[in-house]
């Protein structure tokens, strides 16, 4: 029973909702939970609660909050657990407190909220069902579901890399020619979705860094 959880969910393409933020994917959960509602509609869960307050998290002054989810589909329970992070993803607590980089100094993570505390609830609600198999591809630094891998590029994907090659203008055609030598193709639609995927992330990266040159 838990292989056929999980190769169900594990199959499903989330590419659609992911979100990108600091380099890292993030998958909305009103779509994880839904989809996996669709496929388990016994599927519960549970955000654990410590203390005679009954809070939503663990807090130790030199560590900082972390909160605990639990989900259970038919009859398998996985766990999962986060400390509460800010937009760098370092450690939030009661108090402000600032922290070095090579490049900085005295940058500051602000004091954690419930806001904070409830957004990291979601999010590993998120990643707790990732242990069932939906969009744990995400977590493993890969770009489509296994099964996905080798399947020519959708016609959704084409139309969003041409988008992308012809913001580049009079370089548009080099650009074009320049992906199709480098996959060994004739055509666009000939790439598979993963390789369409890299291209357009690559432009992207391109195109932010020209239009910041560009600016200064």
């Amino acid at each position: 029973m838990s292989e056929k959880v999980f190769n169900k969910l594990y199959e499903i393409n989330v590419n659609d909702h992911i979100e990108k933020k600091n380099n890292l994917s993030y998958l909305s959960w009103t779509y994880a939970w839904s989809e996996s509602k669709k496929c388990f509609p016994t599927l519960t869960y549970k955000i654990h609660l410590f203390g005679e307050k009954q809070l939503p998290y663990v807090y130790d002054e030199n560590t900082g909050y972390m909160v605990f989810t639990e989900i259970t589909i038919e009859g398998l329970t996985h766990s999962m657990w986060l400390p509460v992070m800010d937009n760098s993803n370092k450690a939030m607590k009661s108090k402000p407190y600032t922290y070095d980089t090579k490049y900085k100094k005295e940058l500051v993570v602000e004091s954690a909220t419930m806001f904070d505390i409830n957004k990291t609830i979601m999010r590993y609600l998120v990643k707790n069902l990732a242990m069932f198999g939906l969009g744990l591809y995400i977590y493993s630094g890969e770009d489509l579901p296994e099964e996905d891998k080798n399947k020519n590029v959708n016609k959704g994907t084409i139309n969003l890399l041409v988008c992308e090659i012809e913001k580049y203008n009079g370089q548009a055609e080099k650009l074009k020619k320049g992906i199709l030598a480098k996959y060994n193709v004739k055509d666009l639609s000939e790439l598979t979705e993963i390789q369409a995927n890299q291209a357009i992330d690559k432009l992207k990266t391109f195109k932010q860094k020209e239009d910041k040159n560009n600016a200064q």
